[in-house]
């Protein structure tokens, strides 16, 4: 089936902006804002993936999700929800292999609430590398652990979307090309795309972004960043031009969800919801998607980790001027050089 380039996009809100809300105050608060659908973070405060009750407690979602008309992708990006006192830990990273264990079993956990929720798709990010690891050892353990993961996720009949995430072992889409060669090419393997993340260090501008990762996009994340600075910022705050990522999504033929991602607004975010939607709306009404879809952008014009590099921080910078210049996710988020670490991330 050929993509339609009027189909409207189908926007959601993710749960990870709203922490200060119960879970069921926020799904109702989306869809009275006419939210379509939600990014719905597992987490203490919400649906808790390491309940006693978590079945239960996840068929009661799935009723309220269905009686509101939403649609779900499920994220696993909570911060601290294994570890109180280290960010995103452990990861599938970690030397010890128990650590790595834990997180495999809370990306499965997070594969049969998905299951159970009809959800679009489950999200994941690789983590950041270890001190004192090398880059092939960090790979090899990525691999390793997610292959319990994937072949979890095709059983239940879902996409594993991998998100590329600042400061990470997997940055950039030239690092997911990388795990999914590794992988061989499984079907099921996908893509997160986040839009703030291909302003902030991609070489090429979010809508060719979109077109070079439209074969394997499964779940998309929105929000307005600056360049070479990863802060998930409210839309106007940043340097993006919406309508054009926009037209992007729609000639592309994607279908999933474009989910709101400000997790540092949770203290503001029944308000940054009612605003993000108008303007989202907005913004895909001025895009002008062309009458027959772009081809992907060839993986070859995505440039590999050997392109000079630009730091990538967490406090403002400077915008550089559009197209932006390379950057290499090898160099530019080596920790060792540019700090990015998961205190100095937005996530």
């Amino acid at each position: 089936m050929s993509p339609d380039p009027a189909a409207a996009p189908r926007f959601g809100y993710g749960t990870n902006g709203l922490a200060d809300l119960r879970l069921d105050d926020a799904l109702g608060l989306l869809a009275d804002l006419g939210y379509d659908g939600v990014g719905l973070t597992l987490d203490h405060m919400h649906l808790d993936p390491l309940a006693a009750d978590l079945a239960a407690r996840t068929r009661r979602v799935a009723h309220r999700l269905d009686a509101l008309g939403l649609g779900v992708t499920v994220e696993t990006g909570a911060r601290y929800v294994l570890d109180p006192r280290r960010k995103h830990g452990p990861s599938l990273l970690d030397a010890d292999p128990e650590d790595r264990a834990r997180r495999v079993d809370l990306l499965l956990r997070a594969v049969r609430v998905a299951a159970d929720l009809g959800a679009h798709a489950v999200h994941c990010f690789s983590g950041i590398t270890p001190p004192g690891t090398d880059r092939d050892t960090a790979w090899k353990r990525l691999a390793e652990s997610l292959d319990p993961v994937l072949q979890a996720a095709t059983a239940a009949g879902l996409p594993l979307a991998v998100e590329p995430e600042p400061g990470h072992l997997l940055a950039t889409l030239a690092d997911f090309h990388q795990l999914r060669r590794t992988l061989g090419d499984p079907e099921n393997l996908g893509l997160t795309l986040d839009i703030g993340h291909c302003q902030c260090l991609e070489p090429l501008p979010p809508a060719e972004c979109v077109r070079a990762a439209a074969p394997w996009l499964r779940h998309v994340q929105i929000e307005d960043m600056r360049r070479g600075v990863h802060e998930h910022l409210p839309f106007g705050e940043g340097d993006i031009d919406f309508p054009p990522v926009l037209a992007a999504l729609a000639t592309t033929g994607y279908e999933g969800l474009t989910v709101v991602e400000l997790p540092r607004h949770s203290h503001a975010g029944p308000h940054h919801a009612e605003l993000s939607l108008p303007f989202l709306r907005r913004a895909a009404t001025t895009a002008t998607p062309t009458d027959e879809p772009r081809a992907p952008v060839p993986l070859a014009a995505v440039p590999s980790a050997s392109v000079p590099a630009t730091p990538v921080s967490s406090a403002p910078v400077p915008a550089a001027p559009v197209p932006p210049a390379p950057v290499s996710s090898a160099s530019a988020l080596d920790a060792s050089e540019h700090p990015v670490t998961p205190e100095g991330s937005t996530r």
